[in-house]
């Protein structure tokens, strides 16, 4: 595939800048890359460009507190007297870890540490996320926070919340006259 002569420019700088982030993340996987990508006789830079848009979505849906709409994953289940929340985020303190709850609405909000490598040492994969997450859940009711209960259990994450009883369905008698 031929590549238009007013593009090349534009197509070289992008490739650059981007191979400046990923270096700055994660050097050793810019080294392979580029190994990998100077040694093959049929180079096609679209390919590359699609696989290196994958890995900069892949590297930056992460960072920052806004990290990914759905981190932590949870799973919700209910019954007519409680919600039960478990929520999978391994590696952390309990200590770090804080909940709230208003309404029908609960917050998780947390902080993972990043682990921190000897002097000697270097990166040579690094997938899992650090820094602070946050997750807002709407329940399926109301529930009554003075109640709820945590546990955290080999980095999974329980909350069940109790329904608020001024929520709970009431049974009416009806009556013949």
């Amino acid at each position: 595939m031929k590549i238009n002569e007013n593009l090349k420019p534009i197509l070289l700088k992008f490739i650059g800048h981007a191979l400046l982030e990923c270096e700055k993340k994660n050097p050793m996987e810019v080294n392979d890359m580029l190994r990998t990508t100077r040694s093959l006789s049929g180079w096609n830079p679209w390919r590359e460009m699609d696989r290196l848009e994958h890995e900069m979505g892949s590297i930056f849906s992460g960072l920052g507190t806004g990290r990914s709409i759905n981190f932590p994953p949870i799973n919700v289940f209910s019954s007519e007297d409680d919600v039960v929340i478990t929520s999978e985020i391994p590696g952390i303190d309990p200590a770090d870890i804080d909940l709230s709850v208003t309404g029908d609405t609960l917050t998780i909000k947390g902080n993972r540490k990043p682990h921190e490598l000897a002097d000697n040492q270097t990166w040579h994969r690094r997938e899992r996320g650090t820094g602070s997450f946050y997750r807002t859940v709407t329940l399926p009711f109301n529930v009554d926070g003075k109640k709820v209960e945590a546990d955290y259990t080999k980095g999974v994450l329980k909350v069940t919340l109790p329904r608020a009883e001024a929520d709970k369905p009431k049974k009416i008698t009806v009556k013949t006259v």
